[in-house]
């Protein structure tokens, strides 16, 4: 009987054959994860690429409707402003469109006067960027709604804080401004007594560090910014003139505003700042703001409650030179106008600059109570009148402007009387809050106060 046929060779090549093809899977599999890993991580990076360019960030978001206070969570710094979409923003709200046009950084664009001066240059060609950081000052829903009447004429607002150097550098970076309106601002006499910080942060730290940004700049924007009557103070000459002492505020707003000239004496007179301060006289209008006399009294009266009206301790009314919207935009469009080339460059002055002040008012105060009697007829209603003896809160007793200066330099001149103005304004109000009931429609009340007539 013969021996089994030796397979020892046999087996041995198969175990062999097994071991390479182990292996060799073994190498196709770690190939395929990293092939798949390798075209995961670039599908990741195009969509990445695509969501930047074709999506604005967070903070872009030019609607009305967005969150209130998306800033208070998130920060404003320029990590958050350089995608290319939001550049992209910024520029094509700041170019100009017409021949030798303005490049305007407008501070405090979702504000009352800063939204109707943004429209009135954006209207004319001048290229407008706005800054503001809708804080809660007043209804912030307000400040969103001019938001997007702003957004409508191509008008974009950067959402963020004057206090941001940051951010405020990023901005100069985008932009090459040749010009800076600076009316962002804490507003209101009386809220000084509550909250004293909020005006040193704005009014002086925020106005400081908006400076130091235009002084490294290259080139340098010239600078008109909003001063305002109150620096006048406890001034019994009439009407004020900018030649008046300015040295006795009534209160904290009115003190941060004159602290505000002198540091801009200061910049004009080491960096060579162009800087141009316009003092503004109790300005009303549409789309005002709601923390002024005219704007809740005629909230009050429609709603029938009773409405507060100063006398001075020795019982004289108290007036006020009040200036209407229209009249200020052109003020500040011709203060932008002649405000002449800041003289520095990279920090450095190379020649003096101007530094101005002028005084932009109606040159009509009216008594508060004849406010109130226009006010009275345009809404078909009866106020009820508190009378009461003016308190010690910082408000003076008297305004009058002498615009002698502003006129001479830019032609300014207030064509707009008090009752005209009033009517515009509650024309506006009506609207805006869908009111219909008890107010005179504008035909009436033209039949009563024609054109022209005096307030």
């Amino acid at each position: 009987m013969g021996s089994p046929p030796d397979t020892s060779k046999t087996i041995k090549m198969e175990r062999y054959n097994s071991y390479v093809r182990r292996i060799n899977s073994t190498k196709l599999l770690n190939a395929s994860s990293k092939l798949l890993f390798r075209a995961t991580l670039l599908i990741a990076l195009v969509l990445i690429l695509f969501f930047t360019l074709n999506y604005p960030p967070l903070f872009s978001d030019s609607s009305h409707h967005a969150p209130i206070h998306r800033h208070s969570f998130l920060s404003t710094t320029a990590d958050f402003f350089g995608g290319a979409s939001w550049e992209k923003q910024v520029r094509h709200s700041a170019t100009p469109r017409r021949p030798n046009g303005f490049s305007v950084l407008v501070t405090g664009a979702a504000g009352f006067v800063g939204s109707h001066c943004s429209l009135a240059l954006k209207k004319r060609g001048d290229g407008v960027l706005g800054l503001d950081n809708f804080n809660s000052y007043y209804d912030p829903s307000l400040k969103r709604d001019r938001q997007g009447l702003l957004a409508k004429h191509q008008i974009f607002i950067v959402e963020g804080d004057l206090n941001d150097a940051a951010l405020l550098r990023k901005i100069f970076d985008v932009v090459p401004f040749t010009h800076v309106l600076h009316l962002a601002a804490q507003a209101g006499v009386r809220y000084a007594m509550q909250n004293p910080q909020s005006y040193v942060r704005s009014n002086i730290a925020g106005f400081v560090n908006l400076l130091e940004v235009c002084k490294s700049a290259n080139p340098q924007p010239a600078i008109v910014w909003a001063s305002s009557s109150s620096v006048y103070g406890l001034n019994r000459e009439n009407p004020f003139s900018e030649s008046h002492r300015t040295d006795q505020p009534a209160s904290l707003y009115a003190a941060t505003k004159k602290a505000g000239e002198e540091i801009a004496h200061t910049y004009n007179h080491i960096y060579g700042l162009s800087l141009t301060g316009l003092r503004f006289f109790t300005v009303y209008g549409p789309w005002g703001r709601p923390d002024m006399a005219y704007f809740f009294f005629t909230k009050d009266i429609l709603q029938g409650k009773k409405i507060d009206i100063y006398q001075t301790q020795d019982e004289k009314e108290v007036a006020r030179d009040f200036t209407y919207i229209d009249d200020v935009v052109k003020g500040c469009v011709g203060a932008l106008d002649t405000a002449g080339k800041s003289t520095g460059s990279g920090g450095k002055k190379k020649g003096p600059a101007p530094l101005r002040v002028y005084n932009l008012g109606n040159t009509s105060p009216v008594p508060v109570g004849k406010l109130v009697s226009i006010l009275e007829g345009l809404l078909n209603t009866k106020a009820k009148k508190h009378v009461i003896k003016m308190p010690s809160n910082g408000d003076v007793p008297y305004t009058h402007a002498n615009v002698t200066l502003a006129h001479k330099d830019f032609g300014y001149k207030p064509t707009t009387d008090l009752s005209t103005g009033l009517r515009k304004f509650v024309k506006w109000y009506v609207s805006y809050y869908g009111i219909h009931s008890r107010v005179k429609k504008e035909s009436e009340v033209n039949s009563e106060h024609p054109k022209g007539s005096a307030a």
